[in-house]
């Protein structure tokens, strides 16, 4: 009985009635037990999970919002009803007992319902105390409700419809629990929860808001995440009006540097630690004594190579792992949804074939084919959108890591790695990782999804699916051939790291290059490395075009395979419809990881060698702690003991056997010859030196004024406060007392004016004193100078001596080591030094040294005269620097008109941004102009590009006639058994298909080649754009953009705009070919394409506009950071000294993460149009679906399978045109910034065709000003006025005067790197503006006062052009007494200077400056202070060179050391511009003028 109660109660199970029906119905029973129980018991079981994982993250409390509390409300009303429903049931139920027992039920169901609500108010309670703000888990279950409340309200309605209402009907409506009610319910609750649930934030989030503009996707709703509506705000946006940088969204938390690497430098450094312990044993089972072959040696470095890429991926791994796998099971879940949709498609062919089924089932079939689709997407995006944000972290991790790594290296390490190289590391490598992170998932998924497609073929066409493996066995082995040779054509990046070495170098040294013409050469060598670059990957791309071409065709391949074996084994297999379109969406499935797994391979290639690169970088050796020992101040004095140093481990020492103690508040001086190691005891002071024995104790705090000055691409308050909080008081003392007083008065902003970087705006004296002002704020206990005084007027460097370092100035209480060549100083030290090849021969104070009568004291002797009566100024002329300003040491500026002198009215209206001098990398707003897509397609040339679409439009051709003819031998009929004509067929077939897959190998290469071609050109016209710009542009424009233009730019002009091209074009003709043969099938299907089309059209439109511009925004964010690590790895040794790691780290992360925030919305973009884009298509499914069972009665099985197999790639096609499309308009905007230079302006011509210029000219060196006019910027001040003067042939002439008076802008004027503004200068009376810039550079020489050196052999460095003999370049070696020096190097003239030649030091890179000059040996010599940097001794001996080599020469030397010039035969007096006094030394001397004074102040009068 009560069996029979309960069938009487679901009804009777007959499921016949549910499928095997022309009215299809879920059963009573089923409806009324398991919909029901399916939602209840999903919240039940999953609730306690839910519950522990809120209580495990609390993100604090959040406040009732007015749609919390409606819903709230409306929830409870929902209770109360089921609560009233339950009552009237029990109210008004009369009956039997059975029917009590259905009564009974239906309330415990009533009451069920009633308390599910009452959990899922409890917990949207607990979410909210919890501040969670948007839930997964309750919105997963309200989508349950609704959908098992759809099917019992359907049931109701058709039973509406069917008018069959008995009494038992009439009792089970009113006592089942209400099913139109319960959908309401839940319908209205999941609109809630598609919205954000809790407006109002938590107080901290609140505050946090308040200051940044917040990401929206943490308020988002599940629904908006998924779908990325939360985007859609940012879309419009850039689609109203171009975005700008204000109105990108701040990066979350946990995409912040300092979240990322905090975390990642713990696990770094631990695997560090391991990977050092490795070594340490290896190293302990050699036997002591004995020395590993090579071979061996070369093997270790390999392996410890391999293992520091294999420690950072695993560290990377541990960290981003956890977050990477959730995007994981997100492609596995796609993967499940893609293989179901073939198998539906075989239902939807079988069903066009029975005649007799149900039009429902086709609709069925139909609509689950778009649902499918549909979460196929969803599942896909939220797999990309996860890989994304993970190769974003990466990217921030290893930027991090690397710049970290760059304040920590040791000298010797760092001299393996140029900063080109580095800027390579951060960004070249960095996007290879992020590729990676892509396509990891590719290496071992697509084999499981190649091996799940031949499954499945193997069901629809048995063991024939074996031609098919053996297909893909044969494609593999070829294409793992490719990858293995592309890999090794990975040397492109080596040229391509020489290409930015140079470049780098190019730009820090491009005075030099100007100087002496030889920007040919260099251009000649970039070229080189460029040639090598291109020709690398030329063939990389040939082999590419291989691998695309047999995947592209590997579909047809595989199916040409399949057919043939299947038709051939037995005239019985026939071809239908079924089995050739199922094969058919089987093998377009296969498609897409045949065609990934080579692009994966690749990628994990080229990520393996770029984490041995950075894992090499990341472990290479740092500078030791125990370097030096740090102590308080209070505890004694500094000191050294037995300390023997050396720049690396394996080098020779170069200090040896140190011992000296400095008491606390002395002054030090160290003295000794060019290269005997001065610099070198500072720096080992600094830790910077390998220690090899002995120690070094530095007590107190330490400021380090470097040889050759640091300076920020900053204001000139920043570079001396250096992050420290401004003290007016002690700010304004340290300016008066480091003598920049009135140079300040003479900029334009004062001291908010910004110097260009590496200082090129300012002379080397301006620059070091700058630098020393640096140290002096900066209060610290230790000062270590190394000879700032060297660059500066000997009347300067006294009063900064008096002011600052001698036993009266603002450090006499300091300790104080001072680097010097001046003699007149060391009298006040109260330690001197003496260094002699690195070791310290004398030490004491001055008056013991003499009494020793020594080498110093005969030094002393020989040389102190004549340093004594020209740098020691009489005390009574002591208030030289307050007699004004137009007497003081102004600044003298180098092609800089801002730093050009004003007028005190001038300077009362200065603007606010006169003071800026670096231009910021602008980013360009709205679409690209179509003039960058004519000139990157003109340099391809209109010959080539009209064969190329020939060909696409020919590949597809064949394709559409492949898969046309498949669809006609489907619907051949059968008879017999068999079908006709098989071989004729499969003989079409595969010539069709052999066409195609030759002409995708054509289009590839020919594509590949074209880009190549325009690379070529827009790389040539960059680098001749940039090195025929005035000096003015270098100093105006920071190096870290113009290496952006030549690493990144012209990398994405490279590879990614011929990619994106190949992707494009064959993707809009596929478009094309699947139109045709959908409306080939259903003309009909017309209605639907072209709105459709439309809407495509117009989400497109919104989001090219929004890419473009971010592409462009983060293209513009990038540069800060390439210069600022520039700029830090070049100042690392200042950094350290002064212990602001710290800030500059922070400063890094404030520019990555400014860089991010234009490169997430960026990847989110993409999502964004995506899943849009592919609803769209999916739309072009369901009608191509729904229209072709409409038409049951009409159209074939054949071409039904061929034009809804074919809808299938919509989506994918779409998204793909629209992508590529995007990328190539994103990448043209490199085109687009390569061609930015070309509209600057530009120098004269380098030189003149048709020049009558004499080869032997200048043959007698006589120069002549007439009326002469310069200035550095139209509409300022000349600064020089009416020179008119007559040099005459081997006359030797002295320029003078105070800083900023003019002297260097003669020189700047004679070589043309500033043109005339009046006048003109004939040199043997040729005008110098008629002829080519090199015509005149490359005949007259000049010794700068900053040495610049290039990476390279030494030889090079001399003779750039190969003009000279080696006997010739020996020669000019031993005259600038450098001949013993290179004869002891290893390689001699083979030498490899490092970069910047860092390797040498500062006075040793002089005496090759100027055995460049004696080399050229040209009749005209110009000489800028060039003997600043060496010892006094030295600069006797190049003075005495100077006089005997260049006798027969004119010679024009701006002196700051008067002596030298008292032998010439004139001497001009600079004074604001004008020549205010020229005659002989003696003549001037004798006419008590301006030069007597200032011989009298030197004591030489």
């Amino acid at each position: 009985d009560d069996v029979r109660g309960q069938c009487d109660f679901c009804g009777p199970h007959d499921w016949n009635r549910t499928w095997y029906t022309a009215n299809p119905d879920l059963t009573q029973c089923f409806q009324n037990t398991v919909l029901v129980w399916v939602p209840c018991i999903y919240l039940w079981l999953l609730a306690p999970f839910y519950c522990l994982h809120l209580y495990c993250h609390d993100h604090g409390r959040i406040r009732m919002s007015c749609l919390c509390t409606a819903k709230m409300v409306r929830s409870t009303f929902d209770r109360a009803l089921y609560q009233t429903k339950s009552t009237y049931i029990f109210l008004f139920a009369n009956g039997s007992i059975d029917f009590w027992k259905k009564i009974l039920c239906s309330s415990f169901l009533v009451q069920v319902l009633g308390f599910m609500l009452i959990l899922a108010l409890c917990i949207i309670q607990l979410e909210r105390i919890r501040g969670c703000r948007s839930s997964v888990f309750l919105f997963l279950f309200w989508v349950l409700a609704v959908v098992c409340s759809l099917v019992p309200l359907r049931a109701k309605i058709q039973l509406a419809m069917d008018e069959v209402c008995t009494v038992y009907t009439h009792w089970h409506s009113v006592t089942h629990p209400s099913q139109a009610h319960h959908l309401t319910s839940s319908l209205s609750v999941a609109v809630y929860f598609s919205k954000e649930r809790f407006t109002t934030k938590t107080t901290a989030c609140l505050v946090f808001n308040l200051l940044q503009n917040p990401c929206p996707v943490k308020d988002a709703s599940f629904l908006s995440k998924i779908l990325f509506w939360w985007f859609t705000g940012l879309v419009v946006k850039g689609y109203r009006t171009p975005l700008a940088a204000e109105d990108l969204w701040t990066l979350r938390q946990e995409d912040t540097s300092r979240k990322i690497i905090s975390e990642l430098q713990e696990d770094w450094t631990a695997e560090c630690t391991k990977l050092q312990r490795q070594e340490k044993a290896l190293a302990s089972g050699v036997a002591l004594g004995s020395r590993l072959p090579d071979q061996a040696q070369l093997l270790r470095k390999l392996q410890k190579e391999q293992s520091s890429g294999f420690f950072l991926l695993r560290t990377l791994a541990r960290k981003f792992g956890p977050y990477f796998l959730t995007g994981t099971l997100c492609i596995i879940f796609h993967d499940a949804f893609m293989f179901a949709i073939p198998q539906v498609l075989s239902l939807l062919l079988s069903f066009m074939k029975d005649e007799d089924a149900p039009l429902w089932k086709g609709y069925f079939y139909a609509t689950l084919m778009f649902l499918l689709s549909c979460l196929q997407s969803l599942f896909n995006h939220q797999y990309m959108y996860t890989c994304f944000t993970v190769g974003m972290r990466v990217k921030t991790a290893v930027m991090g890591l690397v710049y970290r790594k760059s304040l920590v290296i040791n000298s010797s390490a760092r001299r393996t790695c140029t900063v080109g190289e580095i800027v390579n590391l951060v960004s070249a490598d960095t996007q290879k990782l992020m590729d990676f992170v892509v396509y990891f998932n590719a290496v071992w998924l697509a084999p499981i999804e190649i091996a799940l497609c031949l499954f499945f073929l193997w069901q629809h066409l048995g063991p024939s699916a074996l031609a098919g493996i053996t297909t893909v066995i044969l494609i593999f082995p070829l294409n793992g051939f490719i990858a293995k040779k592309r890999s090794k054509l990975q040397v492109q990046m080596k040229f391509m790291d020489g290409r930015i070495r140079l470049m780098n170098e190019i730009l820090n040294g491009i005075k030099i290059l100007k100087f002496y013409a030889w920007e040919k050469a260099f251009l000649e060598q970039v070229l080189g490395y460029r040639e090598k670059e291109l020709k690398a990957l030329k063939k990389s791309q040939i082999l590419y075009s291989i691998s695309i071409a047999s995947f592209n065709s590997s579909s047809f391949l595989i199916a040409f395979a399949m057919f043939g074996v299947y038709v051939m084994l037995d005239d019985r297999n026939v071809l239908d419809a079924q089995k050739v379109f199922v094969s058919m969406a089987l093998i377009n499935i296969l498609k897409t990881p045949l065609s990934q797994l080579p692009f994966a391979i690749s990628t994990t290639m080229q990520a393996m060698v770029s984490l041995r690169r950075l894992g090499k970088y990341l472990c290479a050796e740092e500078l030791k702690v125990d370097n030096v020992s740090k102590a308080p101040l209070s505890s004694g004095r500094s000191s050294t003991h037995n300390g023997t140093f050396s720049w690396s481990a394996e080098s020779p020492p170069c200090l040896k056997r140190i011992n000296f103690h400095v008491p606390r508040g002395s002054l030090v001086a160290v003295v000794g010859h060019v290269g005997s190691g001065k610099s070198s005891l500072l720096s080992a002071m600094l830790g910077e030196t390998e220690k090899r024995s002995g120690s070094v104790t530095v007590k107190g705090s330490v400021a380090y004024v470097p040889q050759q000055a640091w300076i920020q691409n900053a204001t000139v308050q920043d570079n001396i406060i250096f992050g420290r909080e401004k003290l007016k008081t002690w700010y304004n003392r340290v300016l008066e007392a480091c003598a920049l007083l009135p140079d300040l008065d003479i900029l334009p902003a004062g001291d908010s004016t910004e110097i260009g970087e590496k200082g090129l705006n300012l002379s080397g004296g301006q620059k070091q004193r700058v630098s020393l002002a640096r140290a002096v704020y900066r209060k610290a206990d230790v000062y270590l100078l190394d000879d700032p005084l060297s660059a500066v007027d000997a009347h300067v460097g006294q009063h900064i001596f008096d002011k600052v370092i001698g036993p009266k100035g603002v450090l006499r209480d300091k300790t104080r080591i001072l680097v010097t060549h001046g003699m007149s100083f060391l009298p006040q030290a109260d330690l001197i030094l003496v260094l002699v090849d690195g070791e310290i021969t004398e030490s004491g104070s001055y008056q013991e040294l003499l009494s020793r009568h020594g080498a110093f004291a005969d030094f002393i002797h020989t040389f102190a005269n004549t340093e004594r009566k020209e740098s020691v100024i009489q005390r009574g002329n002591g208030s030289f620097v307050q007699k004004g300003k137009s007497n003081a040491y102004h600044l003298y500026m180098n092609n800089q008109s801002n730093m050009e002198p004003v007028t005190e009215t001038d300077q009362e209206q200065v603007p606010e941004d006169l003071g800026k001098l670096t231009q910021i990398d602008k980013a360009f707003t709205g679409r690209v102009k179509l003039e960058m897509y004519k000139k990157y397609f003109k340099t391809i040339g209109l010959a080539l590009i009209i064969p190329i679409v020939f060909l696409y439009g020919f590949q597809q051709g064949a394709s559409l006639g492949y898969n046309y003819w498949l669809s006609i031998w489907a619907d051949d009929p059968v008879v017999n058994g068999t079908q006709t004509d098989t071989d004729l067929k499969l003989t079409v077939f595969g010539a069709l298909g052999f066409v195609q897959g030759i002409a995708i190998f054509g289009t590839t290469v020919a594509i590949s080649i074209c880009g190549i071609i325009a690379s070529r050109h827009l790389h040539m016209d960059l680098l001749i754009n940039v090195l025929r710009s005035p000096m003015s542009f270098f100093e105006s424009t920071p190096s870290g953009n113009l290496l952006n233009r030549f690493a990144k730019e012209i990398d994405a002009i490279d590879c990614m705009v011929p990619d994106g091209l190949k992707m494009m074009l064959s993707y809009v003709f596929k478009l094309m070919e699947v139109c045709i043969i959908v409306l080939m099938a259903t003309p009909f299907a017309a209605v639907i394409i072209l709105p459709l089309a439309f809407l495509y059209a117009f989400v497109q439109s919104f989001y090219v506009a929004t890419s473009c511009q971010l592409r462009r925004l983060e293209a513009v964010s990038r540069s800060p950071i390439y210069t600022h690590f520039n700029e830090t790895v070049q100042g690392a040794s200042v950094i350290r000294a002064f212990g602001e790691q710290s800030r500059f780290i922070l400063q890094a992360n404030e520019r990555v993460d400014f860089n991010q925030t234009s490169y997430f919305p960026r990847f989110v973009a993409t999502r964004w149009l995506a899943v849009n884009l592919e609803f769209v298509g999916n739309g072009v499914v369901l009608a191509a679906a729904i229209l072709s069972v409409m038409g049951k009665n009409t159209l074939s099985p054949g071409i039904v399978g061929l034009a809804v197999s074919h809808s299938l790639q919509v989506t994918g096609i779409l998204s793909w045109i629209v992508r590529s499309w995007t990328d190539v308009e994103n990448n043209i905007v490199s085109v687009e910034r390569v061609n930015e230079y070309a509209d600057t302006a530009k120098e004269a011509s380098w030189s003149v065709e048709g020049s009558s210029l004499p080869l032997a000219w200048p043959q007698q060196g006589t120069i002549e000003f007439q009326d002469y006019g310069l200035q550095y910027r139209k509409g300022l001040e000349l600064a020089l006025k009416g020179i008119t003067l007559q040099i005459h042939e081997r006359e030797k002439v002295g320029i003078v005067g105070r800083t900023g008076a003019g002297k260097s802008s003669l020189a700047l004027g004679i070589f043309r790197i500033l043109e005339a503004a009046k006048g003109k200068i004939f040199i043997d009376g040729v005008n110098i503006a008629d002829i080519g810039l090199h015509d005149l550079r490359s005949r007259i020489t000049i010794i700068p006062q900053d040495p610049v050196l290039f990476s390279g052999s030494l030889r090079m460095n001399l003779d750039p052009f190969d003009t000279y003999t080696d006997e010739e370049v020996w020669s000019s070696l031993e005259l600038a007494h450098l001949k013993n020096f290179v004869s002891n190097l290893p390689n001699k003239l083979n030498y490899e200077c490092s970069e910047g030649g860092e390797n040498l030091s500062l006075g040793q890179r002089q005496l090759v400056c100027l055995a460049r000059a004696l080399l050229r040996k040209t009749k005209i010599l110009v000489l800028d202070e060039a003997t600043a940097a060496v010892d006094l001794e030295t600069d006797t001996l190049i003075q005495s060179t100077i006089r005997t080599q260049f006798e027969d020469c004119t010679v024009l030397t701006i002196a700051h050391r008067l002596n030298t010039i008292m032998d010439y035969t004139r001497v001009i007096v600079m004074d604001r511009g004008h020549i205010s006094e020229m005659d002989s030394p003696a003549n001037l001397i004798a006419q008590r003028g301006q030069f007597y004074r200032m011989c009298r102040e030197a004591g030489l009068a």
